[in-house]
């Protein structure tokens, strides 16, 4: 069977992730390992009266073919709340919505990547956008994160060679919770000026911020190659599968639109409608508030509970916002070979190794504080505390 495989296919690995949840799904186990929102993110109600509403309201609509770009007045209403929200000035036309932030990730790597084409990505990344690019074989050049972002020396290096584009989440990093700082972008967007390499700025968690003050952009407005991907899935409800992809430049984004009449012809016409009549019919900002305000109580119960019960040679990232935090064991202790001891004693994390392309073996982990109430979490991390005091 491997001689009809593609290379790409083979290049990719599958999602270690994946795995995870399938044990994961016992529920004798506490799992600090998926990505999953709350479920108090997923307006259950709301969402049923508008299923009934655009089936009345829009009548075959909801059912028959679309445009490839979207639904215009959801494309409108995201448009109208970027201006709103960010100041940019952005149009309906400047925006597609796809299945989901993967499927966007998906169609940026066929439209710009041959193989052995440079991308560049945080050291770690998303490991789905890993999984995303490896389909095209590019050559990768990690660029190692620090507190302030990602190491702008770094990436100047990294721009040496024949990079595309350049993949970052700034604000609230999966897998670090870490969020760029404003001067931070400020030497990344130097970096990148005048260049024509394209900034993918991935911003699935900038809605879930605790407090304080939000950071522009770096490219969003700015560059004129800046990509910049958003979703539903965090602050309403991920099954329904709905991210968008907002670019200025109207080539790319005409390429992008062929590759997605390609893959997939138009995203769920349905679950278009059906968001959008959420959106319109709500009070949009007060749900974030009040997920954003229980994601606050779990990280601060996630960090209590490590400072009682992790070994004082254990670090970790205190985040102002997302779903993520990143812990760092001491040198030469790899969190794969903890993770069977972990299931062992009934909780899941995720082993730092999938977030890298190039390093095996690491001494970090990514640990989920969404999905869990505070009294769960708080005996999660002391299992987890006891295995690497046994360490």
């Amino acid at each position: 069977m491997r001689e009809l495989l593609s290379e790409g296919i083979r290049s990719t690995p599958a999602s270690f992730v994946r795995g995870i949840l399938k044990v994961a799904a016992d529920p004798s186990i506490i799992s600090f390992a998926g990505g999953l929102p709350n479920p108090i993110s997923f307006p259950q109600d709301a969402l049923s009266e508008s299923m009934q509403r655009i089936v009345k309201d829009y009548g075959s609509k909801v059912f028959q073919y679309s445009l490839t770009a979207g639904l215009p007045e959801l494309r409108r209403y995201i448009a109208q709340r970027y201006k709103a929200k960010h100041g940019l000035d952005i149009t309906e036309d400047e925006i597609i919505i796809t299945t989901g932030s993967q499927q966007a990730l998906d169609l940026i790597a066929k439209v710009l990547l041959d193989r052995g084409d440079g991308v560049v990505v945080e050291n770690p990344t998303y490991l789905a956008a890993i999984q995303a690019f490896s389909m095209s074989m590019p050559k990768f050049y990690p660029v190692d994160l620090n507190d302030e972002g990602m190491d702008v020396d770094g990436l100047r290096r990294a721009l040496e060679n024949d990079v595309k584009f350049v993949y970052a989440i700034p604000n609230f990093q999966n897998p670090t919770g870490l969020t760029y700082s404003a001067a931070c972008r400020e030497r990344v967007f130097a970096a990148l000026d005048e260049r024509d390499t394209v900034l993918i700025e991935d911003d699935p968690y900038g809605e879930l911020m605790f407090g304080g003050t939000r950071l522009p952009y770096i490219g969003a407005g700015r560059l004129k190659n800046s990509i910049l991907l958003g979703t539903f899935s965090k602050t309403c409800t991920p099954g329904m599968r709905t991210g968008y992809i907002v670019c200025k430049n109207a080539e790319l984004m005409k390429h992008i639109s062929v590759a997605k009449e390609a893959s997939d012809l138009h995203t769920n016409i349905f679950s278009q409608y059906l968001i959008y009549d959420y959106l319109t019919h709500n009070d949009y900002d007060a749900h974030i508030s009040r997920i954003t305000e229980l994601y606050r109580k779990q990280a601060d119960a996630m960090i209590s509970a490590m400072r009682k019960y992790f070994p004082p040679t254990v670090g970790y990232t205190e985040p102002r916002g997302g779903m993520f935090l990143w812990v760092t064991l001491p040198d030469g202790m790899s969190a794969m070979s903890l993770f069977p001891k972990a299931l062992e004693n009934k909780v899941a994390f995720v082993p730092g190794d999938p977030f890298y392309v190039d390093r095996k073996d690491a001494n970090t982990m990514r640990l989920n504080f969404t999905n869990a109430d505070c009294a769960t979490i708080e005996e999660g991390i002391r299992r987890l505390g006891a295995i690497l005091k046994s360490q």
